[in-house]
């Protein structure tokens, strides 16, 4: 496993491990925290992506690589690796965890992916369970925080099961967590996004041809004047997306606040979609019900 270009501590109090950096939120986010002064962990799969973040030139800024959450004996030999350079630097544990990494791709859940779902379930869900797992005695050691970026995704959406399930669960996991770690002080944040300019928000429309293409056409035939219409409300939506460095500025707050909220709404339509979720659930669904 390996570390690039590792620093010597400059002073710098906490450090960071982001998951799922190559682009969109983690990057964004990885970049302001080293900025603002943490040494940050930025997580990639691929040693293309890390060394791109390498030649940044951003002297808090460590780049690991590979990471793919689906794969257990990676994400052991980052917590041994990250924990030997936190030792190495003086460090008392790992101030926090970003839990970022995850994609999926829109479809009816009729129409959907299984062995994509199953990565998409495996990585975000399973994953960042292994990560906290792995990472929070670090985290206790150092009095620190878990942090979830996350859709609001307490409401039936159609079309984006295969993303909002694992957030979903996510929900549940981190709601949980805050009550389990309370003893220790470990605040679990939640960073709900809404629409976000991402590399893989922006691809919902091609996303969508795609699925039209190769689903069963006997099938894709009963969905595709809904799709294509989504589709289209969709590419107007993509104009409208907020920057990820907002998402990251967010991050930072939540870092660095003396008492963190538990919940950070941010994003395009975040705010309606917290509404929603604040209804009482039959009525959030016959709303939704009747949108579509």
């Amino acid at each position: 496993m390996e570390l690039h270009d590792p620093i010597e501590q400059q002073g710098v109090a906490k450090s960071v491990l982001i998951t799922g950096c190559s682009s969109g939120i983690g990057r964004a986010t990885a970049i302001r925290l080293a900025e603002h002064g943490f040494t940050v962990f930025a997580t990639v799969r691929k040693q293309a992506h890390a060394e791109e973040l390498r030649q940044l030139g951003i002297a808090n800024l460590v780049p690991v690589c590979p990471l793919d959450l689906i794969d257990r004996g990676q994400i052991s030999a980052v917590a041994e690796s990250v924990g030997a350079e936190l030792r190495r630097r003086g460090e008392p544990g790992l101030y926090a965890l970003v839990n970022n990494a995850g994609g999926g791709t829109p479809a009816p859940v009729e129409l959907m992916d299984l062995d994509e779902f199953q990565r998409e379930l495996q990585a975000r869900v399973l994953g960042s369970v292994a990560m906290v797992q792995a990472f929070l005695p670090s985290i206790r050691q150092a009095g620190g925080r878990l942090v979830w970026i996350m859709t609001p995704a307490l409401m039936p959406t159609p079309y984006v099961t295969g993303i909002h399930a694992c957030d979903f669960a996510l929900n549940c996991v981190a709601r949980t967590l805050d009550i389990e770690l309370k003893a220790w002080g470990i605040a679990n944040i939640m960073v709900r996004c809404g629409g976000i300019r991402t590399p893989a928000g922006l691809r919902t429309t091609s996303d969508v041809e795609a699925l039209l293409r190769k689903g069963s056409p006997e099938r894709v035939a009963l969905y595709e004047k809904a799709l294509r219409e989504w589709g289209r409300e969709m590419a107007a939506f993509d104009r409208k997306r907020t920057e990820p460095e907002v998402v990251a500025e967010t991050v930072l707050k939540a870092l660095t606040a003396r008492t963190a909220k538990r919940r950070y709404s941010v994003g395009y339509m975040a705010g309606a979609a917290g509404l929603l979720e604040a209804l009482p659930q039959p009525a959030a669904d016959w709303i939704l019900r009747m949108r579509f």
